[in-house]
């Protein structure tokens, strides 16, 4: 009897332990989503909050990161016009997005966003753009995105 219920336990353990231990997922397979703005920044100042009704920049309502399919990426801008590419995380802290057509101006078809952070739950993305942004007047712009 002792024996069984000794067997018994070691069974359990190994069972639970098994079903609690995760898969610990890449920094691609975290992004990969739909994103949208929830709060922009230009040049470290607040032009748009999610729900805001005092926004500088209300238009980044329609911004939109599109990585769900990857290693496609779709980035719609705040004039409505959607730019398609494709991306790659460079370590976990860097996405690189690159033979973006039709080319934003001035970039020469490359954005790359510093990955500043993630949540645990994998429903929000920080991400700065890593050299100013000409389709905004040149302005460092940094997104807190959430995903959708």
């Amino acid at each position: 009897m002792k024996k069984t219920i000794a067997v018994l336990s070691i069974v359990a353990f190994f069972c639970l332990s098994s079903l609690s231990c995760k898969k610990e997922l890449t920094t691609q397979e975290r992004i990969a989503k739909v994103w949208v703005a929830r709060i922009v920044k230009e040049n470290s100042t607040i032009v748009y909050s999610s729900g805001g009704s005092n926004n500088i920049k209300p238009a980044y309502s329609s911004y939109r990161l599109n990585l769900s399919s990857p290693p496609t990426a779709t980035i719609t801008e705040i004039d409505g016009q959607s730019y398609t590419g494709t991306y790659s995380v460079q370590g976990d802290s860097k996405i690189v997005i690159s033979g973006i057509s039709p080319e934003p101006t001035g970039t020469n078809g490359v954005l790359e966003f510093n990955i500043n952070s993630i949540t645990e739950d994998n429903t929000e993305l920080v991400v700065q753009l890593s050299t100013p942004y000409p389709k905004t007047g040149n302005t460092k712009n940094e997104y807190t995105l959430i995903s959708q």
